[in-house]
């Protein structure tokens, strides 16, 4: 038996994909017939009871730790090493780049994309040129030894390995696992006015290489149509707003925070599309609940959305909004009961026990090799 520790700290609706990742990860391996002791790191009790779905969660030998220390800051330097240390762990996942850099335990790390290493400067942020490129630096030090030190590294798709592979070569144990699609999205009832509804849908952040200004001037060539943003209150949002007036789309368009899985899954059933826009990503977890949803997903022709979207999806020139125009236009009901039936069977073959199943496996492979 080993004790392994993981780090949910990013763990939750708040954190978007990440957030979502790491707590499926976790409930699925608490549900495991396992002999291994699991100590999970909260930043607080609530917290861990969103991200566990319980108000008192069954542990057993496994058992949770309070690490009220926010990421991405000097005290994850600090003291998140100091409290990982004293939990004496065998084996510590990090499913993020931030491995504190004074740990010397032995660790897997998850990296969901590598996007801030090739798109950087100050188009890609809202903060001051000095503050930027100190964040960036410590960025790029942070990723590089979570990384290079990592015993082995889980990608959710090929795309984001060969990212991998590109920067750090040394790195020989990289794992691609896929994430999964909860039930809830399967749950929908598409709604067969949708077909019709005129009504977009984009979910995600409005960071610039999201595209959502391709999303915007596309919509000001299609009169009629409406859409849905669902998003966080990030950096970016000001900016989006602006535009949007800009535009001269404020009616056209409005603005969600904070969903549910079940609100989302109601935005899903009454739209025509969802709208994948991205200009880059690791892997595309919104698209495949759209399918199990039963909504046709238009994205944009980039590798990683082709690796795992495949034939379910229609794809567009992200570099040309005129692409996307085409591409809703031609969305026909006939095209959408087709693109509804493929997503739905081609979102099954992505199963979060799945995906806990195969780190699962990582981590005792790393366990083993540390052993001879």
């Amino acid at each position: 038996m080993a004790r392994i520790g993981i780090d949910c700290r990013l763990g939750g609706r708040d954190h978007a994909g990440i957030g979502r990742y790491i707590q499926q990860l976790v409930r699925e391996l608490l549900e495991f017939d396992q002999p291994h002791e699991l100590v999970l790191f909260f930043t607080s009790a609530e917290q861990s009871r969103q991200v566990l779905g319980q108000e008192r969660p069954r542990l057993g030998r496994h058992r949770l730790v309070i690490a009220p220390i926010a990421h991405y800051t000097l005290s994850e330097q600090i003291k998140l090493p100091i409290l990982l240390s004293k939990a004496q762990l065998d084996l510590l996942h990090v499913p993020h780049f931030n491995v504190p850099l004074a740990y010397r335990g032995r660790t897997v790390v998850t990296i969901h994309d590598l996007l801030w290493h090739h798109q950087r400067g100050r188009q890609v942020t809202t903060l001051s040129s000095g503050w930027y490129w100190t964040k960036y630096m410590g960025y790029r030090l942070v990723a590089s030894q979570s990384v290079n030190r990592a015993a082995a590294v889980l990608v959710p798709s090929q795309a984001t390995q060969r990212a991998v592979n590109h920067y750090y070569p040394d790195q020989q144990h990289i794992a691609v696992i896929p994430e999964g699609v909860d039930q809830v999205f399967f749950s929908g009832h598409r709604q067969p006015q949708a077909a019709a509804s005129r009504q977009l849908l984009y979910v995600g952040s409005l960071y610039p290489h999201k595209n959502i200004e391709a999303v915007l001037q596309a919509l000001v060539k299609l009169p009629g149509f409406k859409l849905q943003i669902v998003t966080a209150r990030d950096a970016f949002l000001a900016q989006s707003r602006l535009r949007i007036a800009r535009l001269g789309l404020e009616r056209r368009v409005s603005v969600h925070h904070r969903l549910s899985d079940a609100q989302l899954v109601n935005l899903l059933d009454q739209a025509q599309a969802l709208l994948q826009p991205s200009l880059s990503e690791g892997f595309g977890l919104t698209g495949l609940e759209a399918m199990a949803a039963g909504t046709p997903v238009l994205a944009s022709d980039i590798p990683v959305f082709r690796e795992v979207y495949g034939r379910a999806a229609t794809y567009f020139d992200p570099n040309d909004y005129r692409s996307l125009v085409t591409a809703v236009q031609q969305l026909s009901a006939d095209r959408q009961v087709k693109l509804a039936r493929r997503g739905r069977a081609h979102a099954r073959n992505f199963r979060w026990e799945t995906m806990a199943r195969r780190t699962l496996k990582v981590y005792e492979d790393v366990i083993s090799r540390s052993g001879d």
